[in-house]
């Protein structure tokens, strides 16, 4: 969503007609996840995606009917379709998929809104029965709503949201409406994942550019001006010349923080651990060798840190991936920041009984 919103608002400003699908439900292995979208316009323009390439082109045609009837509809994709192997999902999975003209209605403002100022919103949208179908509903973290579903079940709808908001993701909600059943499509956006980076390093200059497509937003720290410059962080959000328990004593690190030490520097590592470790941060990792670390946590002990806390410090920092350079170093890092984001151990894929891209 974050990724097309540039597209569709230039769009917008140049009067391109517009056609938005969302990925809606999927089940089996597929490419990509609900929510994923997919922008085109009349004269021939695309952004983003809702497999990866599979069924793209037929969502395109797809599209051109919908701009022409006015109305939307809901696709379905998969291997079972007779025309599969000319746009089924190669993957084994099924797809479906909400075309519609694209409008700005309130509901997609409020939307927009939250996501510009980065607070958290649900986007409730309807599936079927066929009166419902796409209409909108945004429930803000405030618990206002804006929009409609259906007054009959916005009540529902919203009380669900409420509860989506807190863990995230998507889901299909049905609901009881008019003596049947309504299906309608729930997505939260919540603010982005943040990373801290401590230590404007070689390493740090790759890390930051792998964890912006990640959807993490990036804060370099370090006041050694000499290292953090804006040639060598262009793709940085913040670039802070100060030192960073400055910077951490006023910042509320949350589950959705992620801290990266990279200073090799007593003086910079241990206030920001003791910082990290005394918030809720999601991650906190720290570039050392054994016996640098060893140093590190007798100094955090006699901080009064406890083995059970220090165990939250991963050390030496990333995955174990064989690499020697800073550009594999901050492959490593990032792969295990994913691993963590996603609660899993790093391990092959082929060496693990666990659900893959949406198999079950």
């Amino acid at each position: 969503m974050r990724d097309i919103l540039p597209d569709l608002d230039r769009w917008r400003r140049d009067n391109e007609t517009i056609a938005l699908a969302t990925l809606v439900s999927a089940r089996g292995s597929t490419p990509r996840l609900p929510g994923a979208r997919l922008g085109v316009t009349r004269s021939g323009k695309m952004t983003g995606s809702v497999s990866g390439g599979c069924v793209e082109s037929d969502v395109f045609e797809h599209a051109m009917q919908v701009l022409d009837a006015g109305a939307p509809r809901v696709a379905n994709y998969g291997v079972t379709d007779e025309d599969a192997i000319r746009v089924g999902l190669s993957c084994g999975g099924s797809i479906d998929v909400l075309i519609e003209p694209f409008a700005t209605t309130d509901a997609w403002r409020a939307i927009e809104e939250a996501i510009a100022h980065e607070r958290s919103a649900v986007l409730a949208i309807g599936l079927s029965p066929a009166p419902l179908l796409a209409r909108k509903l945004a429930v803000r973290d405030d618990g206002s709503l804006v929009g409609s579903v259906d007054p009959r079940v916005d009540a529902e709808v919203s009380a669900e949201a409420r509860r989506l908001l807190a863990r995230g993701g998507t889901q299909i909600l049905n609901v009881s409406w008019q003596g049947d059943e309504a299906r309608v499509f729930l997505e939260a956006f919540s603010p982005p994942l943040r990373l801290f980076i401590v230590g404007a390093t070689h390493t740090a200059t790759v890390l930051c550019r792998l964890a912006k497509p990640l959807g993490f937003r990036v804060t370099v720290i370090d006041p050694r001006g000499l290292y953090a410059t804006p040639e060598r962080f262009a793709d940085a959000d913040e670039l802070l010349h100060e030192r960073p328990e400055e910077v951490l004593d006023r910042t509320a690190l949350d589950a959705r923080s992620y801290v990266v030490v990279l200073t090799h520097d007593p003086k910079f590592d241990i206030p920001t651990l003791t910082r990290a470790l005394r918030s809720e941060a999601r991650y906190i990792g720290i570039m050392s060798n054994r016996r640098t670390y060893a140093h590190r946590k007798a100094q955090l002990v006699r901080e009064g840190f406890s083995e059970a806390e220090l165990i939250r410090i991963r050390a030496p920092i990333g995955l174990d991936l064989g690499g020697r350079n800073p550009e594999e170093m901050a492959l490593a890092i990032v792969a295990e920041m994913v691993a963590v984001r996603y609660g899993r151990d790093g391990r092959p894929l082929a060496a693990t009984d666990e659900p893959i891209h949406g198999d079950s």
